[in-house]
């Protein structure tokens, strides 16, 4: 039995588990892969305090565990199969074991969102990606594309245009979410090419990714890039199917959980990507995990 189960490993939940764990609280963090989450495969992070020459994400997230386990918080490395929210005690099961807690924090993120594409989830790993960090070697020298226009796109298109000989943008709109820093930095690299009002509508290639066939929004043209690879970053997906049922969602999918991390049951809190929020970054994520370890903590006090 603990104080405090916390299902994910990334800035959520680790800050979760130092808050809790520097308190007095016992803390156990479920994480299925490696600690971090989406911030564990970031190349590089330049937007988090204290690191003014930027800190590889892979490094911040074993800080982090680092940190939270230096108090006591423990981690296990399961993934969690089944979770029974509604009673006094909160139970998360895996495929080896039966964990215990009086209170509990979901933490457990977003996944990338597919274009739902013909043949997308056949040609994953074969060219079709979501992460450029972790695959972008794979297509070093080789010419490349990114769909989206938000942050993720953005430094997507900017790390791999250091690698690749060249790196196709594809947006819908006639601008990028982004910040115009990055669109700066992006035509100062030289080999970055803007396919704007853009959408990609057919991958090309049997056993491996050959191209895409673009279609212009506005005229209705289609053209076929030949490209290696394409690196697709146009949001997110909340990781909340685990709980589906046991606490209230938007029509999205994401928690509906305040400031204050409190969703709907008693003893149980959101933090990180999967809350319904309107800025999803690691700072933001870390803010929650720090919230619903004080919520936490009023919870078992009374």
């Amino acid at each position: 039995m603990y104080d405090m189960l916390i299902v994910g490993g990334g800035p959520a939940g680790y800050t979760a588990a130092l808050y809790a764990a520097r308190a007095g609280f016992s803390a156990l963090v479920l994480e299925k892969l490696a600690p971090g989450g989406q911030m564990g495969t970031t190349d590089l992070v330049e937007n988090y305090p204290g690191f003014p020459e930027g800190i590889q994400g892979f490094d911040l997230a074993m800080k982090m565990k680092e940190g939270a386990e230096h108090f006591g918080a423990a981690t296990k490395l399961a993934e969690v199969t089944g979770l029974e929210l509604a009673g006094e005690t909160k139970i998360a099961r895996t495929k080896k074991a039966v964990f215990q807690g009086k209170t509990l924090v979901l933490a457990t993120g977003a996944a990338p969102r597919e274009l739902g594409l013909p043949r997308e989830t056949a040609l994953r790993g074969r060219g079709v990606s979501y992460c450029a960090t972790c695959d972008g070697m794979f297509y070093r020298g080789k010419t490349v594309a990114v769909v989206g226009g938000g942050n993720t796109a953005a430094a997507d298109a900017l790390y791999l245009a250091r690698i690749c000989q060249k790196v196709y943008l594809i947006h819908r709109r006639d601008q990028l979410r982004a910040p115009k820093t990055q669109l700066a930095k992006m035509e100062q690299a030289g080999n970055v090419e803007f396919l704007w009002n853009s959408q990609v509508t057919g991958l090309l290639g049997d056993t491996a990714l050959t191209g895409l066939t673009v279609t212009n929004k506005i005229t209705g043209q289609a053209q076929e890039l030949e490209c290696a690879g394409v690196f697709i970053a146009v949001g997110q997906v909340p990781e909340t199917g685990l709980f589906r049922g046991q606490v209230d969602l938007d029509e999205a999918g994401y928690v509906l959980a305040g400031e204050d991390t409190k969703t709907n049951v008693p003893g149980v809190f959101a933090a990180g990507d999967l809350r319904k929020k309107s800025l999803r970054q690691i700072i933001t994520a870390a803010a929650d995990g720090a919230s619903a370890a004080q919520a936490a903590e009023e919870y078992l006090n009374q």
